[in-house]
């Protein structure tokens, strides 16, 4: 981007007019116009005060071009545990530009669901470490027992809370202006089956089972199975979903996390195993992570510790990332475990 649409842009993301910056530089508003249309460049001696006047630095003025930019924020929500306010601010910014100027401009439009999603994340990271403060001082605080809930996903017993009626409604609306959307589908059919509609899942399931024509469609109806009461039907779908797509890594996954549920502990271990290593690189670490929880619940701790070794080694070697969230995270993990085992043989 050169320096007049940047110019432009901060304008229009400030919601200022070319009089307005005209005015606070002591130049004409055709000098402004110039600039942002290319026949122009500012003199060099103005850029400090056109920088003051958009609350940027003068690096920002000569900002990367836009693709450069959204893959910037794209690795950074991945690679980042927090953003900095300021850094978030000037995300936002460049972002809300992007989508005055192009408001048909979809990855714009996604980087400012990302950036605000790990907003979230971060936030309620803290908010979690501080109710469990609440309850560490008072064990019997609603509040904070709430504020732990609210802030980690978890389930808070009442219905009307924990179940997912708006996103529900919004995928339906979502599938009948995109009859058939894959996306859409598995959404509503997760929620769905998440808030044991089984019976309303099942039409989804079948259109499902057009569309993708893939284990899907009996992953799911082994769930419906199981909503009902009958586990044997529904462990027999599962097994169909993996005979039937023995080279595919997710039917594993998913029979695995089933297992895991029914307390079928070393059939989902061999389940995780396999769908990692049936995966071509660069392979997704979600079985590794399984793998890693279940080994904990087991009391296998030096296991665990070697998944998440496991993980580190995967996103260096295969994503090539050496530092970043998700590595600080799996160190975080590695050393909680193995105080975990020191205690252990302590006792």
């Amino acid at each position: 981007m050169d320096i007049g649409k940047r110019i432009k842009a901060l304008r229009i993301a400030k919601e200022a007019k070319q009089e307005e910056l005209a005015e606070y530089l002591g130049v004409s508003f055709q000098a402004v116009s110039k600039w942002e249309t290319g026949a122009s460049v500012p003199d060099i001696g103005l850029l400090p005060n056109i920088a003051v006047f958009f609350g940027v630095t003068i690096d920002e003025l000569f900002r990367i071009p836009n693709e450069a930019e959204f893959e910037r924020i794209e690795n950074m929500c991945w690679q980042e545990r927090r953003i900095p306010a300021e850094t978030f601010g000037h995300c936002l910014r460049f972002l809300e530009g992007v989508v005055r100027e192009e408001p048909r401009n979809a990855r714009a439009y996604y980087c400012l669901a990302a950036l605000y999603n790990h907003r979230a994340r971060a936030d309620h990271e803290a908010a979690g470490e501080y109710a469990k403060k609440v309850l560490e001082l008072a064990p019997d605080d609603k509040g904070g027992r709430c504020a732990y809930l609210e802030a980690k996903n978890g389930v808070c017993g009442d219905e009307w809370w924990d179940n997912h009626f708006e996103v529900i409604e919004y995928f339906k609306e979502f599938l009948r202006k995109n009859p058939g959307n894959y996306g859409g589908l598995y959404a509503l059919i997760e929620n769905l089956l998440d808030d044991e509609r089984y019976e309303e899942a099942v039409p989804y399931i079948e259109q499902i089972r057009t569309v993708a024509k893939n284990y899907q469609y009996e992953t799911y109806m082994g769930d419906v199975a199981f909503g009902r009461g009958n586990c044997e039907k529904a462990i027999e779908y599962w097994n169909g979903a993996v005979e039937h797509f023995p080279h595919n890594w997710q039917p594993y996954c998913n029979r695995a996390d089933r297992f895991k549920k029914l307390g079928r502990y070393e059939e989902a271990l061999a389940d995780y195993e396999k769908c990692f290593e049936i995966q071509e690189p660069p392979r997704l670490t979600d079985g590794l992570h399984s793998l890693a929880q279940l080994h904990e619940i087991l009391g296998r701790l030096e296991e665990a510790v070697h998944d998440r070794q496991r993980i580190i080694k995967c996103l260096k070697e295969e994503y090539h990332t050496f530092s970043g969230a998700e590595i600080e995270e799996q160190k975080r993990e590695v050393e909680r475990l193995k105080r975990l085992i020191s205690l252990k043989r302590e006792a």
